[in-house]
C-alpha cells in the first residue's frame, strides 16, 4: 500500500528501501488478479484512467499499455518517486492525496485503487473523491485487503515456527491499527459502492496461500517494520531475527490477507 509516510501516520514509509521490495511482490502476487477485473471491465485503447496511490510501477504500465499512446493515465500518490519509472507519454506523474486534495477534473473510464483506502483517514471523501472524477458509464475498480477475515500469516499453525510468524503478524496489525487502518475495510467494499449511487456493483476475493511472491513480501515488511516492533515492545530483535531466519529456510507457507476487489459503474445520461 502506498498512502502516507511513517510521521504522517502510514506504517510502511515509501522512503524506506524495503519499500520498492514490496511493491514487487505485491505486483507479483496480485498483478494478475487485478488486471482479470481491469480487462473484464474493457479498458481499451484511447481510454482514461486514474490511479489512484501508485506507489509501484507495475499498476501503471499494465494501464499504459492497454490504452496506448491516443489514452492517458494520471498515476497519484503522495510520494511518486517510485512509480517515477513507469514513465511513459501517456501517463502523467501527480503529488496528490486523495483524501485531501480536491480530486482531478478527469472525467475518467476508469478509476483504480489498490491497498489505498484501508490505510486513508478520510477514506469517505477519498470514495467520493473518486466517485466524482468518472464519466457517466465509468467504472470504479477498488481493491483493499480484510486482515480481520484471515489473521494468520500461518494458517497451518503446525509448530514453532508457524506460532512465532502468527505471532509477530498480529504485532504487525497492532502497529497498522494503531496508525488508523481498517482492518476489516475490505468486506464492505460493495455495500459502500452501492451506497454511493454506483450500479452493478459485484466484488470477489484473492488469497495466496504459499509462494515465493509471499515470502518476499513477509521478509520485506518485516525488515521495514522491526525497528517499531522492537520500540514497542511487541517483539524481541532476537524473535524477529529468528522469524527472518525461519522465512529464509523456506520452510514455512506464509499466506496473504484476502484481497477484496468491488467495482460499480457510475450511473448518468450518458452511461453506456
Amino acid at each position: 500500500m502506498k498512502r502516507r509516510n511513517a510521521e504522517d501516520g502510514y506504517l510502511l514509509d515509501n522512503r524506506q528501501s524495503e519499500a520498492g521490495e514490496r511493491f514487487d511482490a505485491l505486483g507479483a502476487l496480485f498483478d494478475a488478479s487485478t488486471f482479470r477485473h481491469i480487462d473484464e471491465l474493457g479498458l481499451a485503447e484511447g481510454q482514461r484512467c486514474w490511479e489512484v496511490g501508485a506507489g509501484g510501477t507495475s499498476v501503471v504500465r499494465g494501464l499504459a499499455e492497454r490504452v496506448g499512446a491516443a489514452g492517458y493515465v494520471l498515476a497519484t500518490d503522495i510520494d511518486t518517486s517510485w512509480a517515477a519509472a513507469a514513465a511513459a507519454p501517456q501517463v502523467e506523474l501527480r503529488r496528490h492525496d486523495v483524501a485531501a486534495d480536491p480530486p482531478p477534473a478527469g472525467p475518467f473510464d476508469l478509476v483504480h485503487a489498490r491497498l489505498v483506502l484501508v490505510h486513508v483517514a478520510d477514506r469517505d471523501r477519498a470514495l467520493r473523491a473518486m466517485i466524482s472524477a468518472l464519466r457517466p458509464g465509468g467504472r470504479l475498480l477498488l481493491e483493499d485487503a480484510d486482515p480481520a477475515l484471515q489473521p494468520l500469516i500461518c494458517p497451518d499453525e503446525s509448530g514453532p515456527e508457524q506460532r512465532l510468524a502468527n505471532r509477530l503478524r498480529h504485532r504487525f496489525r497492532e502497529l497498522l491499527a494503531e496508525r488508523g487502518a481498517d482492518l476489516s475495510y475490505g468486506r464492505r467494499l460493495p455495500r459502500l459502492l452501492r451506497e454511493a449511487g454506483l450500479t452493478d456493483v459485484r466484488a470477489d476475493a484473492y488469497f495466496p496461500v504459499t509462494g515465493p511472491a509471499c515470502t518476499a513480501l513477509e521478509t520485506a515488511t518485516v525488515r521495514q517494520i522491526r525497528g517499531q516492533l522492537a520500540a514497542k515492545g511487541l517483539a524481541t530483535e532476537a524473535e524477529i531475527d529468528t522469524h527472518l531466519a525461519n522465512v529464509a529456510a523456506g520452510g514455512l507457507d506464509l499466506a496473504t490477507s484476502p484481497m477484496i476487489s468491488a467495482w460499480g459503474r457510475k450511473p448518468g445520461p450518458d452511461a453506456d
